[in-house]
């Protein structure tokens, strides 16, 4: 395969990642049946995957997927109703193209944000609804999925296939939920934008250091649901984490798409405009007095980026925040975040002396994080040797291939110091 094709391929690719979720929501709206149409897509994703390389991609591809993927829940209604023996088939012969066209209904509703809250239906347990969101709406596979909830990958593959049949047996509608029921499914709804935001911004897997489709979908739709519910303190503080987390997006990474971290950042990179918009949308979140873990996380953000200089970051405010933090949530990543904040002010000893009580949780136990962290607070702590090993282990841990060259890279140059 040529470079020109390979990177035709790669954008096919892209776009059929950004296209399914808004298939799938087409799909749904019209024939109803969830699972049925998530395989129905998965076919005329198939199609395209053979047919726009060859024929070129057509005008409308997500019409022409919507239209693909149509055909074959037709073919599974016509299969359905023959099984049971109705007469009613006849009502589903009508012409694909009497259809509403995929743009004009689009136009009346989000699909996608509906199929949002779809997933996230109360029948489902909250585990289940989030992982079937990721699935449905992110496009994460299955390992994505398991490796942000810190679960066995098959695990987690029970779990999604358990919430299409509880989806399938509720006989839950297609469509935007009441106030209630929007209220009701939020919370759920706001963690799976998280984590494909989360997925985006720093991809587990693969060789890409972000998946810049999936964090910019999230952004998109945590603005729908924004609009949906304005004065909601956490929808805003989501919505505030990610533009201040995005903001820095285009200094991540150098020329060859390798990891660039936070303290050596070209900061005049940051995107400004979209720093005010997130320090505004937080500032005035934290005003109403209610206080999520989001609107906090955010606010860490809105410090990391109002600094001029790596050095002039406020480490004890931040430290202040995780600290708040931790007594809202029992997510071990808190604490890890934590142990950082805490090397930053007190020294490297206070971290490591917190890393060692999360060596103890099992839900990090030989995550790659935990060995990064340590390598790094040992390499501030003058033990090189220590702090070889542990880089070198998080290396081989990480499915990341710009984290591993980074890890590595941080070893190599460590070993390079005491030669």
């Amino acid at each position: 395969m040529t470079g020109a094709s390979a990177r035709l391929s790669a954008d096919h690719e892209r776009l059929l990642r950004e296209l399914t979720p808004q298939v799938l929501g087409a799909v749904v709206r019209r024939y109803g049946e969830f699972s049925a149409a998530e395989d129905a897509v998965q076919e005329a994703l198939v199609a395209a995957a053979t047919s726009w390389p060859a024929h070129g991609v057509p005008d409308n591809p997500r019409g022409w997927l919507v239209r693909v993927a149509g055909r074959r829940m037709l073919d599974h209604i016509r299969a359905e109703l023959a099984r049971r023996r109705r007469e009613a088939i006849v009502v589903m012969q009508a012409d694909d193209d009497a259809a509403p066209p995929p743009d004009a209904a689009d136009a009346a509703a989000d699909d996608t944000l509906a199929l949002l809250f779809m997933c996230c239906h109360p029948a489902l347990t909250r585990p289940s609804a989030i992982a079937l969101t990721l699935r449905a709406v992110g496009g994460l596979t299955t390992a994505e999925i398991a490796s942000a909830f810190l679960v066995p990958e098959a695990t987690m593959a029970q779990r999604i296939s358990r919430a299409k049949q509880a989806i399938k047996q509720s006989g839950v509608g297609f469509g935007m939920p009441s106030e209630g029921e929007r209220t009701e499914r939020l919370g759920a709804v706001l963690h799976v934008l998280y984590l494909i935001f989360n997925e985006g911004y720093a991809t587990t897997s693969g060789p890409d250091l972000q998946r810049v489709e999936l964090s910019s979908e999230a952004i998109r739709l945590a603005r729908g649901v924004h609009q949906l519910v304005p004065d909601d303190g956490e929808v805003a503080g989501l919505l505030a984490l990610m533009v201040l987390t995005d903001a820095r997006r285009a200094a991540r990474s150098g020329p060859e798409g390798e990891l660039i971290p936070l303290d050596e950042q070209d900061r005049a990179l940051w995107d400004r405009a979209a720093i005010a918009e997130g320090v505004a949308l937080v500032t005035a979140a934290l005003a109403r007095g209610a206080v999520g873990v989001y609107q906090l996380q955010a606010a860490i953000a809105a410090v990391h980026d109002e600094a001029a200089r790596a050095e002039d970051t406020d480490w004890a405010q931040i430290l202040a925040l995780y600290g708040l933090l931790r007594r809202m949530t029992d997510n071990p990543m808190v604490t890890l975040s934590y142990a950082i904040a805490a090397a930053m002010v007190h020294g490297p000893a206070a971290g490591l002396a917190l890393l060692d009580e999360l060596e103890r949780d099992t839900r990090l136990a030989g995550h790659y994080r935990l060995a990064a962290v340590r390598a790094h607070l040992l390499e501030r702590a003058g033990d090189r040797e220590a702090a070889l090993r542990h880089y070198r282990a998080a290396a081989s841990r990480t499915t990341s291939i710009p984290e591993r060259n980074y890890l590595i890279d941080r070893a190599a140059r460590l070993a390079a110091r005491g030669a």
